[in-house]
């Protein structure tokens, strides 16, 4: 019988588990899928000659994040590898704006748009680099972060206080408008926005934006050498050596609650998993408290805040192998591992609104991956492992271009919405789509029939917004790993601080779950709950 039953292996789940392990737990993790990483695999499944990460690629936050230093991944194999410029956002009118690991070369892009915004642009960088380890250090530690916060008050007073705190509310567009004279700047603050469900008109979204610009200034977007199940295939290993053990193929259905407390889980197959000491739950928290979780241990308040629980957009995503570099209008994005294509602020805005009011976007807001640009193994000499994602409503109402689109994503809608990204692409590379070697398309029912946390192809665990962020995620009063079950600990990105593949959540179910008050073993329930009984009958 294990300590602790961690519910799915992705990113969180064997975090979690590697710190239990560290403390001289034994742990268990069971994952529904026939491999490990949730989120963070790759195949070649495109191509046999071609790399394709999965889902998720660029990995900013994992650069950034403490839990994932400490775990010392290095010596498990990983490695990371960095395009040559982080970012780019050209235009249709051949301007394009540049974020690159050298931040005078970042200035230097920005102040072709309007002098005086490579400037302004240092100027928020100072800001971040003098608030960064504390930032970090709140943003990676549960809520509330009190000695972190207690820190990062200080600086901010001294950094303009109430007036940086107002910044940091604000749109993204109105940073924009506020900070750079020119479009250059806007760009990358609203497009970074973008990677969550923020629109430019978003409360907060300024911050948000401001964050991962300056994570890319920092940090660059790493991708794992060798595709982004690297890093998995790292975690595995690690938890490995220290005794910890994954099953695949094992779908969980229950959470077992006896005595009050969680003393295990039960599987598809009707085993029943027993927990000394923890189960923590890599799973979305309306899967969690909607479904493995008898209502009956849950407070009514608690599934009727759940009700409100609001997931981020859905995500359309189309895995390209391409005979030859993509053919950019604007030379500086062939450098770029990470390509936004959006006209303007304007058509970030319009691309958002579209999908605010149910409607499948005519001209989609495209983040674009050159996976080979940053990492040369992804394919052979003279080719390009691309891929993009967009976003699309859950409930689609109706079809913002001419195709008819209803989302119910069969064959046809499939292919004309892989169409319409290829288009958009297309205008900003003409003659790419005359380097289509092949393509794969994975749609919103597709993700999540893939990894179940990614809910209608939602990526992030729950909307970004800030009415579900801190004390809100993912609902009113918590904002904690604990659960109003004993012993049972939320552990995945909808838990604060959110998604992002940076470990955070796991390490905090982990942490909470070692100095938990109900972590110590309990023999009567060790002996009505058998490690391996497969018959499904409860004793």
């Amino acid at each position: 019988m294990p300590d602790a039953v961690v519910i799915g292996a992705g990113p969180n789940g064997l975090v979690a588990a590697n710190l239990l392990a560290d403390a001289g737990w034994s742990v268990e993790v069971l994952e529904a899928q026939d491999e490990p990483g949730g989120a963070v695999r790759h195949d070649r499944g495109v191509d046999p000659d071609f790399t394709s990460d999965l889902f998720s690629s660029f990995y900013p936050l994992a650069a950034a994040s403490p839990v994932l230093a400490g775990l010392r991944l290095e010596r498990e194999g990983l490695e990371w590898s960095h395009a040559p410029k982080v970012l780019a956002h050209p235009l249709l009118d051949g301007r394009c704006a540049v974020l690159s690991r050298d931040p005078e070369e970042t200035a230097a892009s920005l102040e072709a748009f309007a002098p005086g915004d490579g400037a302004a642009w240092q100027e928020l960088r100072e800001v971040w680099e003098r608030l960064r380890p504390d930032i970090l250090d709140a943003l990676f530690t549960p809520f509330p972060p009190l000695r972190a916060g207690a820190r990062l008050a200080v600086r901010l007073r001294a950094a303009g206080g109430l007036r940086l705190a107002r910044t940091m509310v604000l749109p993204v567009r109105r940073l924009g408008e506020e900070e750079f004279r020119g479009e250059g700047g806007r760009l990358l603050l609203a497009g970074n926005a973008l990677h969550a469900d923020l629109a430019p008109e978003s409360a907060g979204s300024g911050g948000f934006g401001w964050l991962m610009s300056m994570l890319a200034q920092t940090y660059g977007f790493p991708v794992p050498t060798g595709g982004s199940g690297a890093l998995t295939g790292a975690l595995v290993r690690r938890l490995a050596r220290r005794g910890g053990s994954v099953r695949c193929g094992e779908q969980v259905t229950e959470v077992v609650v006896r005595g009050g407390r969680a003393v295990g889980v039960r599987t598809g197959s009707g085993e029943e998993v027993a927990a000394r000491r923890a189960v923590l739950a890599d799973v979305s928290a309306p899967a969690l408290y909607g479904s493995l979780v008898p209502e009956r241990h849950l407070p009514g308040r608690l599934l009727g805040d759940l009700k409100r629980f609001q997931w981020d957009f859905a995500t359309f995503k189309v895995d390209w192998a391409l005979n030859g570099p993509v053919p950019w209008a604007c030379p500086e994005a062939a450098h770029a591992g990470t390509v936004h294509l959006a006209e303007g602020v304007d058509g970030l805005t319009r691309f958002a609104a579209q999908i605010a009011m149910g409607r499948v976007p005519d001209r989609p807001f495209a983040l674009f991956g050159q996976m080979t640009t940053t990492d040369p193994g992804r394919s052979p000499g003279g080719t390009e492992s691309a891929w993009a994602y967009t976003h699309v409503p859950h409930r689609v109402r109706g079809d913002a271009g001419d195709e008819g689109l209803s989302g119910s994503w069969d064959g046809r809608e499939q292919e004309v919405m892989a169409d319409r990204v290829e288009a958009q692409v297309e205008r900003y590379a003409p003659g790419f789509r005359g380097l289509i070697r092949a393509r794969r398309v994975l749609s919103p029912p597709t993700m999540e029939s893939m990894d179940a946390n990614l809910h209608g192809g939602a990526i992030n665990g729950g909307t970004t917004a800030m009415h579900q962020q801190l004390v809100f995620r993912p609902s009113p009063g918590t904002g904690r790993p604990e659960t109003p079950v004993p012993g049972l600990y939320l552990a995945s990105a909808s838990a604060h601080p959110g998604g992002g593949v940076h470990g955070a959540p796991g390490a905090n179910a982990a942490r909470a779950a070692l100095r938990g008050r109900h972590t110590r073993p309990l023999s009567h329930l060790q002996n009505r709950l058998t490690h391996r009984d497969r018959t499904g009958r409860r004793p």
